[in-house]
């Protein structure tokens, strides 16, 4: 039998089990109304993973799960009268210290995504908000994060900036001590005809600079370039990057969507997904992902939820 087929979720099974001995953290999830929202909820909950506060029309919710044989006995529901209500009200959650992540239900990201960013009752921060990857592809020896490929259309210098702190924060509180961070783009070189290969450049020296810290960067690199070490040999590129990167930088959304879905649906990869730069971590799910991915963007969020509670508290107060 083919190693890579054994092993496929061997990646999601280790970030599963570091949840371990971690409290469960409470989650609203935000507007359940279909069976796949509601049941991934419900086994992130059996998994000892969060305690699920549904936000949403408490009939429908109380039918679907009398449908797929689901015990929401336990949980606690707050009933809105639609998705917009739902997505106010599991951030005004947030806010009020009751909820410390957000898991999108059966609604549009548009609309939860527009709760957690209006300026009077949102939950941002100074930071960007912005969307990665973990995906467990099976001919890839650890986790790949790629970033931004929901969130940010066409991000500027400045915006990768703050895309590259999420997600450099995100791979170290996953035990990525120093992320490598691959910047790519069509090519390996910069040219002024390429604008993502200017950006690249202009990273990696503030990288030197010290204006973006605990990883290292490389870049412009094409794809293979950074995530096989013969084609970078081949090329000639000589650096700790390519060949081994843990986090890819992609020039836009179209280019990191397209990356992540061409590893889902060619290459058999899990993609578990978060947004960051928010006061608390939100998963994204969708109707596709598979019961393993679910959870492992659960338990990213559980992590990653522990991990920034540790880090405030002991940040000195002044």
């Amino acid at each position: 039998m083919d190693v890579a087929t054994t092993n496929q979720h061997a990646k999601y099974d280790r970030l599963i089990a570091q949840c371990a001995g971690l409290p469960p953290v409470p989650t609203a999830v935000v507007h359940p109304c279909d069976a796949a929202s509601l049941t991934g909820a419900m086994q992130a909950a059996e998994a000892g993973l969060i305690v699920p506060l549904l936000v949403g029309p408490e009939v429908r919710i109380r039918r679907i799960a009398a449908e797929q044989g689901l015990d929401i006995a336990h949980c606690r529901i707050f009933d809105t009268p639609h998705s917009h209500a739902s997505a106010d009200k599991g951030v005004e959650l947030v806010r009020t210290g009751e909820a410390a992540a957000l898991m999108k239900g059966s609604l549009h990201t548009d609309e939860v995504m527009g709760a957690v960013v209006r300026h009077d009752t949102g939950i941002r921060t100074e930071r960007r908000i912005s969307h990665v990857f973990i995906m467990d592809v099976p001919t890839y020896p650890k986790p790949l994060f790629i970033t931004d490929a929901a969130v940010n259309i066409a991000p500027t210098l400045d915006d990768k900036v703050d895309i590259l702190a999420n997600a450099i924060e995100l791979a170290q509180a996953l035990g990525v001590e120093r992320p490598k961070v691959a910047i790519l783009s069509a090519v390996e070189t910069v040219s002024a005809k390429i604008p993502s290969t200017i950006d690249a450049a202009a990273l990696c020296k503030m990288a030197e600079r010290g204006q973006i810290k605990g990883a290292v960067l490389d870049g412009p690199l094409a794809f293979d370039n950074a995530i096989s070490k013969e084609a970078a040999a081949m090329k000639g590129i000589v650096s700790p990057v390519a060949g081994d990167a843990d986090i890819l930088l992609v020039p836009d959304m179209e280019a990191g969507n397209m990356l992540a879905k061409e590893l889902t649906f060619l290459a058999n990869a899990d993609a578990a997904g978060i947004v960051l730069g928010a006061r608390v971590p939100i998963v994204l799910t969708s109707r596709a992902d598979s019961v393993r991915a679910r959870l492992a963007s659960a338990a990213v969020a559980v992590i990653y939820a522990h991990a920034r509670r540790a880090a405030a508290l002991a940040k000195p107060r002044d």
